[in-house]
Formats: structure tokens, sequence, C-alpha cells
């Protein structure tokens, strides 16, 4: 069995997609799209920079779908594979669940770059700037993580916001807690806590305002039928039924990513092998996460072929 797994924010480079849209009519159409639907040349941001702008969550977001996407069609139309054919289930990585479901024709690509620009816009507008921080516990389990942040909140929000692997988790929330909680690493037997350069504290309490503008939006478009069952996020738990994935979309802004569990259960499913595509983040996790099984990245046209050729 396969999973096929769409990264989330952090991926973005500025570059990204350039060598794809040379090689390839249907990643080209696919930057177009985006382009045209978000009535703006991300595609030119995406290509050129500068990088503060990518960086922009409004920007990085529909950007890493996009890449993703462009990926996936280049992988579908030139080397003649359907995710439906190949795929088990899908998931994604925070802002990557919107990714797998526009894979899984859950949503359009027109739709998914419009709902992930306002998505970002909504984040970033939650809070405002230098309120709230997010940081990255390394050598921690999700135990660990919980009992510092339960220290270090002292009255204010502070919370697992991404239990990525068995080493990597993130905590969000008011920057002065977040602080706390680095600066107490060592208390919970925790090799290190890294401030990270977000401009928002994703995945959090903070976040609600952000889920209200969602629960609008996915009111507006609503997610359809999908192809391929997803793992969510927030239950990381098989989820097929479209009302029940838009209610589990607005949750994930403020609920916990659970990465690890979702990558467990999917093994515990049958799957042998997952593929990443747009992406070189989710691969490293998945390995740390989950034994015996095959992950495969692939970002560019050799990686595609390669792909296609085993498929």
């Amino acid at each position: 069995m396969r999973a096929f797994v769409f990264p989330g924010q952090g991926s973005q480079k500025v570059g990204m997609g350039v060598d794809l849209a040379a090689a390839s009519p249907a990643a080209r159409a696919v930057f177009e799209e985006v382009d045209d639907a978000l009535g703006h040349k991300l595609s030119a941001i995406m290509r050129e920079g500068p990088e503060e702008a990518l960086t922009l969550t409004e920007n990085a977001q529909p950007a890493i779908m996009a890449n993703a996407i462009a990926v996936l069609r280049v992988l579908e139309q030139d080397g003649g594979i359907a995710l439906a054919d190949k795929a088990q289930f899908v998931a994604g990585h925070s802002l990557g669940e919107y990714t797998a479901l526009c894979a899984a024709g859950a949503f359009s690509l027109a739709d998914t770059a419009r709902l992930l620009k306002l998505r970002g816009q909504a984040m970033q507008a939650a809070v405002p700037v230098g309120v709230g921080a997010m940081c990255a516990l390394l050598g921690a389990d999700l135990a660990k993580a919980q009992a510092l942040a339960d220290a270090a909140a002292e009255g204010e929000v502070c919370t697992v916001a991404n239990d990525n692997d068995p080493g990597q988790v993130v905590l969000s929330g008011h920057k002065a807690a977040i602080e706390r909680a680095v600066a107490m690493v060592k208390d919970f037997e925790i090799k290190r806590g890294v401030l990270l350069p977000v401009s928002a504290p994703f995945h959090c309490p903070l976040m609600q305002p952000a889920a209200d503008a969602m629960t609008k939006a996915l009111a507006a478009t609503p997610p359809g039928p999908l192809t391929v069952p997803l793992y969510a996020n927030v239950t990381a738990a098989l989820v097929t039924d479209p009302p029940e994935i838009q209610r589990l979309l607005v949750e994930q802004v403020t609920g916990r990513v659970r990465w690890r569990e979702s990558v467990i259960a999917m093994k515990d499913a049958g799957v042998e092998q997952f593929v990443e595509l747009g992406g070189k983040v989710l691969g490293p996790m998945i390995g740390r996460c989950v034994s015996d099984v095959q992950v495969a990245s692939v970002v560019t046209m050799d990686d595609i072929e390669a792909l296609a050729r085993e498929l």
C-alpha cells in the first residue's frame, strides 16, 4: 500500500518550480492557473523572490501547494500515473492537508489557491506581530514537550502545535511563554529549544480569529468527494466524509498537527511506501517515526521520471 504526502510551511524557497516549469507544460499550466486564481503573479515571486515576499504566509502557503500539485500533474500527464490508481491514502502537513485534498479532487486547484491565500492572511492577522512565537524542541517526545509547555505557560498560551516525529515537537503560543520554554528545556531533559523564524503562532488557541475566517471561507467553498481517503492532521485518523473534512480543516487552524501519529496510523493500516511530492521535509520525519517502509521525496523531473518507472 502507498500514501502520497504533501509538505507544509517552511519548504518554500526562491527558485521553486522553475526547472519543472521549463521542462513540462503540465507544470507551467499549474502555475498559470494559480496566478489567475489569485489575480497576481505568485509564480514570479516563486521564481525570482525576493525571499521576504515568498516567506509571507499568504504567499508561502499557495506557493508550496502549487509546487506540489505541479509535481503531481507532471507525474500524471507526462508519466501516465493517476493518483487514485497508485495511492491508497493521502495526507499533508498543516497547509499540506489542503494540497492533499486538491490532489484527491476535493478542491479544484483555483479554489485551493484562494483558500490558502485567505488562510495565510487570516493566520497572519489573528495575532499582532511580536505577540506570539513558536519554538522547535529537539530531542523531545510528546510527553516531555507537554510537561514543558504546561510549566512555561504561567497563565499564557503555550501548547504543542506540531508532533512531528519522536525527537521533534513544536510549541506555539505567547512570545514570553515560548521564550520561557526555550530557557527551561534542560530542566525537562530536552536537548535543545530553538525559536522559529515564523510571523505568527500557528496551531494554538491564539489562532481562533483565523479559524473563524476559515469557517466562513469553507462554508462558501466546501470540499467535495475524495478519490483517495485522507488521514487528517487533528485526528491522525482516516476521513472521507466532506462535511467532516470541512469541520476538521477549521479545527486544524488552532489544533495540533498530529503528524507522528498519522504516519504510524498509515503504517498500521498497511502503508509500505510514502511518496512526498514537492518537498524533502516530510521524508526524514517519516523515517524517524516508523521503520521498514520506503520513503521517496519527489521534487525534480529526474525524481518524477524515476518514480513513474517504479510505479
